[in-house]
Parts: structure tokens; sequence; C-alpha cells
């Protein structure tokens, strides 16, 4: 049997915020927007139509729940979802809070200037709200 492993990629630009139920709940490492990554704990899948059907169910409904929790934490303008995977294959879903007037707005986030780093507190303290609303 096959071990999940992270991407690379993933783990050196992300932080581990949980493991809700399929997922691995990531913080991306740039600060400039609340940037969650949902990671499917399933080896060597890329796309979403490659989970069985209960997976893609189960990865849904974490997506939906994860973006809701993010837009009541943050007070989001708009929520941003997408799953690219043009550089990180691992199948990876990107859930991001956007506010009129952040870095690039309305543009997209990807290639946009560079990676601003939390400051570790900040860090730490947003996780731990992350971590709060989604076990309630």
């Amino acid at each position: 049997m096959d071990v999940f492993a992270l991407d690379r990629r993933l783990q050196s630009d992300s932080h581990s915020v949980m493991q809700i139920g399929l997922c691995d709940l990531r913080l991306s490492k740039d600060a400039r927007w609340p940037w969650l990554i949902l990671v499917p704990r399933r080896c060597d899948v890329s796309e979403v139509f490659e989970l069985t059907p209960l997976d893609q169910v189960m990865l849904t409904f974490e997506t939906d729940l994860v973006a809701a929790t993010l837009k009541k934490i943050t007070g989001a303008t708009k929520i941003n979802v997408g799953a690219l995977g043009n550089i990180v294959r691992q199948l990876h879903v990107h859930v991001i809070a956007r506010f009129e007037g952040d870095a690039n707005w309305p543009g997209p986030v990807w290639g946009f200037g560079k990676a601003e780093p939390y400051e570790e507190g900040k860090r730490d303290e947003f996780i731990e709200k992350l971590r709060e609303a989604l076990s309630s």
C-alpha cells in the first residue's frame, strides 16, 4: 500500500493547520492574503476526477467548510477557490480571502509580487483561530 506524502513544494510554502478528514489543511506562508490550501491525503492524485466519488464529496464538503470559516474569521469581500496544479501536480485546493484594496485586487494572487512572511505571533494566532472555528 502506498503511503501519502506531501509534495515538497507544498511542504516548504505552507504551514500545517490541521487534518480535517480527507484533507490536510495548510496556511500559505504568504501573509499578503489569508490563503489556505486543502490537500487530499491520497497518493498519486492530481485531478479531482481521480478521487473516488465519496472522496469527491468529502473534498467539496471540506472546501465549503474551510471557505465559509475563512470568510467568517476574516470578513473577506470575496473568497477565491481554485485547483490549478500546473506546477505542483499533487491535487490541492486553494481557498483565499480577498479584500477590496488588497495586494493586486481584483487581479489574481498567482505570480503577483513577492511573498511576504507572517510575523510568527500573528501566524500562530491565525492558525489557532482556524483550529477553534473548524473544531466547533
